[in-house]
């Protein structure tokens, strides 16, 4: 079962980045330097499949929130269908 431990690591550390991009927002200027940009070019193309979702509530927007419980559960969905195929 090699490939779903990789699978969730991989998965584990995507959400550990995305929880980072979210921390950035609390430093002004923070999306700026190079770790902000470098986090923007991997985490904003998967956030922006969740924008249209609005998840924004007064200033605090939950949208960082959903996409990684969208991940994990992808990740348990990933997992059901390749041990189903597995294992029959």
């Amino acid at each position: 079962m090699r490939i779903l431990s990789l699978l969730f690591r991989a998965v584990n550390i995507y959400s550990g980045l995305l929880i980072i991009y979210a921390l950035l927002s609390w430093f002004p200027g923070a999306y700026e330097s190079k770790l902000g940009r470098l986090l923007s070019r991997i985490c904003e193309p998967y956030l922006s499949l969740f924008d249209r979702f609005n998840l924004n509530f007064g200033m605090v927007s939950f949208n960082i929130m959903f996409a990684i419980i969208v991940l994990n559960l992808a990740a348990g969905g990933l997992e059901i269908i390749i041990r189903s195929i597995l294992f029959g």
